[in-house]
């Protein structure tokens, strides 16, 4: 049976089919993220530093992280790998790392990902296998429904995704913070309802913390090109 809802993204489409039991459990996650970020991003900026920047998570992939949980739920624990291999010189933290996850409804996933993607960005994808299905959300920014085998349902009918923000040396994320303005105006002049609550936002920098604490807790932050296992 497909679904004919029209005007859902990928993302909100593979939500919808969570929420309504189309893929049942869900057992693993792959999450890819594999981004371009050359000097030119970081020259002259607060980009690369940890006070204010924090990490490649936070201002490369948080918004990833954010859909992860929308999507799959509250991460347990985390085990992880990161390294700096390509921007020892303009950055104060890892270019690269992996993490394994382990959710509390039992599911499994890895993130993977990494701002050396040669030249341009590459993909930011999500992999989810699940007790009657398996999808793929990917494109360059979730943008795409890349593959999909349900049992007896099809999502159908998704509208084009929205092009990537370009700011010459380097592109960004897609273009939706419009989206986040307009919610914005509804909530506080028509008494909308918020499209995401502050418990949600800090829930992202949670996971992500997550992520990062082990290397801290250990002092095993890689940023000579070396990789090492934070657990």
């Amino acid at each position: 049976m497909p679904s004919n809802k029209t005007g859902l993204t990928p993302v909100e489409a593979v939500k919808e089919a969570i929420e309504n039991g189309k893929l049942g459990k869900i057992y693993s996650i792959q999450l890819s993220c594999f981004w371009n970020r050359n000097d030119d991003y970081y020259a002259n900026s607060w980009k690369g530093t940890k006070d204010l920047d924090g990490g490649t998570l936070y201002t490369q992939f948080s918004h990833f992280i954010d859909l992860l949980y929308w999507l799959i739920g509250d991460v347990k624990q985390v085990h992880s790998f990161m390294a700096n291999y390509h921007h020892q010189e303009t950055i104060e933290f890892e270019d690269s790392g992996v993490a394994i996850l382990e959710f509390y409804n039992g599911a499994i996933g890895t993130v993977n990902y990494t701002v050396n993607s040669f030249g341009k960005n590459m993909e930011g994808s999500l992999t989810i296998f699940g007790e009657k299905g398996t999808v793929k959300i990917g494109g360059q920014y979730l943008n795409e429904l890349e593959y999909q085998q349900i049992k007896n349902f099809e999502i159908k009918n998704l509208p084009k995704g929205n092009t990537a923000n370009n700011y010459g040396t380097y592109v960004g994320s897609m273009s939706n913070h419009d989206k986040v303005y307009e919610n914005l105006v509804e909530v506080l002049t028509n008494n909308g309802v918020i499209s995401t609550s502050s418990f949600e936002g800090l829930k992202t920098v949670e996971i992500i913390d997550k992520i990062y604490s082990q290397a801290k807790r250990f002092n095993n932050y890689a940023l000579q090109g070396t990789c090492y296992r934070y657990n």
